[in-house]
């Protein structure tokens, strides 16, 4: 029990009184049950796998993204986490493939470039089959400097380097941002 304890504090966001609840749950269900979680986790370890191309996650490679011929190939979004991609697909108005990075830049936790998926990104770009990146990162500390760390790596190679805006949430009240939000609005403003 102290063992599947330990290994269950591992997921995300799951502590020890969860990762215990979590534990007795499983110890009370039928052993049908819990031998269907096993198995959906050792066939999710056994099919997925990452995009030779764009670090996604995926049972088929290169990936759906990737591999989709309609899309625009020279237009690449760079995002922190393949969780991220499905945030911009559910917009409907990008037609581009993706780069996954696996995470941000993060001094304090040891995570430098050589951690990310930022060489694969370098290849990409000195390849010469990208026109724009867009880099979509989280509007964090960590987020804010890998941008600024890909945008000045990859400034040279002459490509279009974009970030994505940030600012005042629509459908929200000013009156409400804090002050980063209300700076990045106040920046980030166009012409009308």
């Amino acid at each position: 029990m102290a063992r599947l304890i330990e290994e269950l504090k591992k997921l995300p966001g799951v502590g020890g009184k969860t990762a215990q609840r979590y534990a007795f749950h499983i110890l009370r269900s039928t052993d049908e049950d819990a031998e269907q979680l096993a198995d959906s986790i050792r066939q999710l370890k056994a099919s997925l796998h990452l995009c030779s191309v764009c670090n996604n996650i995926t049972d088929v490679d290169p990936c759906v993204y990737c591999s989709n011929s309609t899309r625009n190939q020279r237009l690449v979004c760079v995002v922190e986490e393949p969780t991220n991609i499905a945030a911009i697909e559910k917009t409907g108005h990008y037609n581009g493939v993706y780069h996954v990075l696996h995470g941000a830049l993060s001094p304090l936790h040891g995570v430098g470039p050589d951690q990310l998926r930022i060489a694969s990104l370098e290849r990409r770009v000195v390849s010469g089959s990208i026109d724009e990146l867009i880099l979509a990162t989280n509007p964090t500390v960590e987020g804010e400097a890998t941008a600024t760390y890909i945008s000045r790596l990859l400034k040279p190679s002459g490509i279009r380097i974009t970030r994505i805006a940030t600012g005042v949430p629509a459908g929200s009240d000013i009156e409400y941002a804090d002050e980063v939000t209300m700076q990045k609005a106040i920046e980030g403003r166009r012409e009308l």
